[in-house]
């Protein structure tokens, strides 16, 4: 991932109004906090494989979920959710994209039926676009190990008149875009980019 990737990826998010809150894997959870509303639901934040190839380690306890959100929601606290918190297995910097996995835990639905959706995604799994991405998923659908939807900003849809937020999916989208805690030395402070919420 290059400085650019980032940049672009920030960028197009913020064209697509999704709120963009960076910081350093060591403060995940605090960063969630900050993002999502109440009630909320959500999946551990799971292993993953980086777009380098390397393995994700979830069971580190620098990235995790606030102790506020449910992570065994019953279908009535999904529904009555306001928030949903997932990670993401890839981003798509040129499109402001990111792959949601079908999953036993509940990812998708958890990234769904709820009014905002908070994504984290680490920076090393930030490709440049479309072509990267697929590199990325063509093994795993290969092998049938993958059930991935790219997701780009809120639900919107045109299909009865006027563009209506909300409709198919999330009405909100905010990314909190995850450093390692190594790459910190000599950075700034946390940013954000705000986009319509």
């Amino acid at each position: 991932m290059s400085v650019a990737d980032r940049s672009t990826f920030k960028r197009r998010l913020d064209d697509l109004g999704v709120t963009v809150t960076e910081g350093a894997a060591s403060e995940c959870a605090d960063l969630i906090d900050e993002a999502a509303g109440d009630p909320a639901v959500g999946v551990a934040l799971g292993d993953g494989v980086a777009a380098d190839g390397d393995a994700t380690d979830a069971t580190d306890a620098t990235v995790a979920l606030p102790d506020r959100i449910e992570t065994d929601p019953t279908t009535a606290e999904l529904r009555a959710a306001h928030t949903g918190v997932t990670d993401a297995e890839l981003g798509v910097a040129a499109y402001g994209s990111v792959a949601i996995e079908a999953d036993r835990a509940g990812t998708e639905p958890v990234s769904l039926f709820v009014d905002r959706h908070v994504v984290v995604l680490r920076e090393v799994d930030l490709v440049p676009d479309m072509p990267d991405a697929f590199e990325w998923l063509g093994p795993r659908a290969r092998d049938g190990s993958a059930d991935v939807v790219f997701a780009t900003g809120p639900s919107a849809t045109a299909d009865m008149g006027g563009l209506v937020h909300g409709a198919h999916g999330p009405k909100e989208v905010h990314v909190v875009l995850l450093r390692e805690d190594s790459e910190d030395d000599g950075k700034p402070a946390d940013s954000e980019v705000t986009g319509d919420e």
